[in-house]
């Protein structure tokens, strides 16, 4: 009996994330927390699974170690599997090279072995640092009834936006017949989102040929889809209307974030029809003390409230003392704010100490002022640390 998959997930999670600055100094992009309870690695992975996707390569680069363990055997995700499953694929040393992923093509092409080994009709390449729900089968069966060779997931932005993407420009009947990379003045507002459906026999043509292409810079969007548009190969937009967040740089974490609060969430993470799963550490509830105020915000389990909290996200274990102010922040696991002590328009990483009395942001930030502080630092007692600062390093002095 032959064994084979209709389709295979590559993940794509080896990015450093330069722009979300002291958050990625130690861990993958894919790996920082999100929404108190997750990272977001586990968007896409959870995707896969409640869209029957089993079998997921999640190739990793940079600073590997956090998202490697995080990921484990995947059975948080149920992608604990016999034949398929969950499998980290990291650059290795071959007979003939050793080299590093040279972009997200090269990246893909170094690991079709692990593809074809599935022997998949189609293969589905994925972004780990997007927020959002999608159902990949609807979108592999468009490209199935279309008859395409790549199908690209599309969201529409605003104009003033879309000289920041990648823009598709289609016919009536959705056929791509150009790209633009981020153009100055866009003939449309349809923005590529990172998802890609390829036939597997296709995709594996252009990047045998891209390979030995020595004026490639071995890129998706800049040399794989352009030379197949230019062969003429069919290319399809697939436009999608959810909740999408692409989440590599500071403002739009902190955005991504702040759209989980209210009474009507612009993204519901909290949804049982499409749930996602995440390997959230064991503790108990949440706890708020006497005199504790709390409003609007989400408090994982094992944090402790006696101060403030206010418009925020609180991943668990935080720990938040009396006289403490939490506004308008996001606080990631572990985190302890000492007494007195006041944090404004800010992302807490995980680990991080605030001692007595400081002051790490203020109430004239805004979500483009965002101040962050690196994962696992100090801070003494009455330092203050001004709007926007990005924090990597323990603060010892009064103010930064």
């Amino acid at each position: 009996m032959i064994r084979k998959k209709k389709c295979v997930a590559m993940l794509l999670a080896g990015g450093q994330g330069s722009r979300l600055y002291a958050l990625t100094n130690n861990i993958a992009k894919p790996a920082v927390s999100f929404g108190g309870k997750y990272r977001i690695i586990d968007f896409p992975l959870s995707n896969c699974v409640n869209s029957g996707i089993d079998t997921v390569g999640v190739l990793t680069q940079y600073q590997p170690l956090v998202l490697n363990d995080y990921i484990g055997n995947g059975q948080p995700w149920d992608l604990d599997r016999a034949f398929g499953g969950v499998h980290i694929l990291s650059p290795y040393q071959g007979k003939n090279s050793s080299d590093w992923y040279k972009g997200t093509a090269n990246a893909i092409y170094q690991n079709l072995h692990f593809i074809k080994q599935f022997d998949p009709d189609y293969v589905l390449i994925l972004s780990g640092d997007h927020i959002y729900k999608m159902n990949y089968s609807i979108m592999v069966n468009y490209h199935i009834l279309k008859n395409a060779d790549c199908t690209i997931a599309a969201i529409n932005v605003p104009k003033e936006d879309a000289s920041r993407f990648g823009i598709l420009n289609v016919d009536e009947n959705d056929v791509i017949y150009e790209f633009e990379e981020k153009p100055s003045n866009p003939k449309s507002t349809l923005a590529s989102m990172g998802i890609y459906v390829f036939s597997a026999q296709k995709l594996y043509k252009y990047l045998e040929e891209d390979n030995g292409d020595t004026k490639s810079s071995n890129d998706f969007g800049k040399d794989i889809l352009p030379k197949m548009l230019n062969c003429g190969e069919r290319m399809l937009a697939y436009e999608y209307s959810g909740y999408w967040k692409d989440v590599g740089t500071i403002e739009s974490l902190y955005d991504a974030n702040m759209d989980l609060l209210g009474d009507k969430p612009k993204f519901d993470i909290f949804d049982t029809s499409w749930k996602i799963q995440s390997r959230s550490p064991l503790a108990p509830p949440h706890y708020v003390g006497d005199g504790a105020k709390t409003a609007n915000s989400i408090i994982m389990s094992g944090s402790e409230i006696f101060g403030e909290v206010e418009n925020s996200v609180l991943a668990s274990n935080v720990i938040v003392k009396k006289g403490a102010k939490i506004r308008n922040s996001i606080l990631m696991s572990g985190a302890i704010i000492d007494e007195n002590s006041e944090i404004n328009y800010a992302i807490v990483d995980e680990n991080v100490f605030v001692g007595k009395n400081c002051v790490v942001g203020n109430d004239c930030g805004s979500k483009n002022n965002i101040t962050v502080l690196g994962r696992g630092i100090k801070v003494s007692d009455g330092v203050k640390i001004k709007n926007g600062s990005m924090v990597d390093k323990d603060v010892t002095g009064e103010e930064k």
